[in-house]
């Protein structure tokens, strides 16, 4: 997806930039909590935020201003990760019915640091299978 910007009043284009579409969103809209007081942010803009931040392996301070702050992104990723929100989009998203619209094999190897290890325990990372987790 090519999103236009504009920095110091010239326009310029990020073609490495992810977003979602709204149908996207809309399809995986029902499994968002429900907002309490305060409205949230562009749904849209922030999940489309946290998914390049994670595809690409960033820090959350490096995600592009474009999806806003950094600290929203990080906030709402822990906080959606720790009630599960994202293992029920996941979940959802695998149980659908029919002949999928594309099917994908990935190969990849990544050296992890021991800290990371941690994180499945304190509930920052989204379980994708059905697998217990570690004790």
């Amino acid at each position: 997806m090519i999103l236009l910007c504009f920095h110091g009043g010239r326009r310029c284009c990020h073609a490495d930039l992810f977003g979602l579409t709204k149908a996207q969103i809309q399809r995986i809209a029902p499994y968002f909590p429900l907002s309490h007081g305060v409205p949230r942010l562009d749904d849209q803009r922030v999940i489309s935020g946290i998914l390049h931040v994670i595809r690409n392996g960033l820090r959350w301070r490096d995600a592009p201003a474009e999806y806003g702050p950094h600290k929203t992104l990080s906030n709402r990723f822990i906080r959606w990760s720790r009630i599960g929100v994202f293992n029920r989009i996941f979940a959802g998203s695998a149980g659908r019915k029919g002949q999928p619209d594309r099917l994908m094999i990935g190969a990849t190897h990544l050296k992890a640091h021991r800290t990371a290890a941690s994180l499945l325990q304190k509930g920052l990372f989204p379980v994708v299978s059905g697998v217990p987790r570690a004790a």
